[in-house]
């Protein structure tokens, strides 16, 4: 049996210390922009904000930094916005940073026409973040890149001392860019 609070009653002041985060996005990427493009021309119009950043980017605070071909690079800034039950930001934050870090690597090394999505994510996570971990750095490099799957690992360090918190390894599946029916 699950137990839910009682809501607050109408005009309660709101626990001492209560914080808000808002944030808003762009629409993603639509195929007509897609279309034509290799992925390190849509990896670079991201970048230089000719094209948004995915909008999971926003929602938990990371952004793209860097691509070149076959490689890309992001960074965030934990807090306690992310924080899980035991008071340390969530592992799904770790998760979703290296996830899109190789991602976007092997984006980087399509050719134009061709798509991917993750079918396979391995993470370790080896060091706890907290809401005091300054600035995280995500680098993710393509390993293998074929016509129908690809194959990526990233490392998700400090910023500033290069302290490894987590890395990860990913297997793509690569497919036709279709246009939406």
């Amino acid at each position: 049996m699950t137990h839910h609070p009682a809501p607050a009653p109408a005009g309660a002041t709101p626990p001492t210390g209560t914080r808000s985060r808002t944030h808003t996005w762009e629409p993603p990427t639509s195929y007509a922009t897609a279309a034509g493009r290799t992925g390190i021309q849509l990896a670079r119009m991201s970048l230089d904000g000719r094209l948004p950043q995915a909008p999971i980017c926003g929602t938990l605070g990371f952004r793209l930094v860097a691509v070149e071909d076959g490689a890309a690079t992001f960074e965030g800034e934990p807090g306690e916005h992310l924080f899980n039950p035991m008071g340390t930001v969530h592992g799904g934050f770790m998760a979703t940073v290296l996830d899109c870090a190789l991602g976007t690597a092997v984006l980087t090394a399509l050719p134009a026409g061709r798509a991917y999505t993750t079918v396979q994510l391995g993470v370790n996570l080896v060091r706890p973040v907290l809401a005091t971990t300054a600035t995280l750095r995500c680098a993710g490099r393509a390993v293998h890149v074929g016509r129908t799957t690809a194959t990526a690992e990233a490392r998700l360090v400090g910023a500033a001392d290069g302290r490894l918190y987590a890395h990860a390894t990913a297997t793509c599946a690569v497919f036709p860019l279709a246009a939406p029916a």
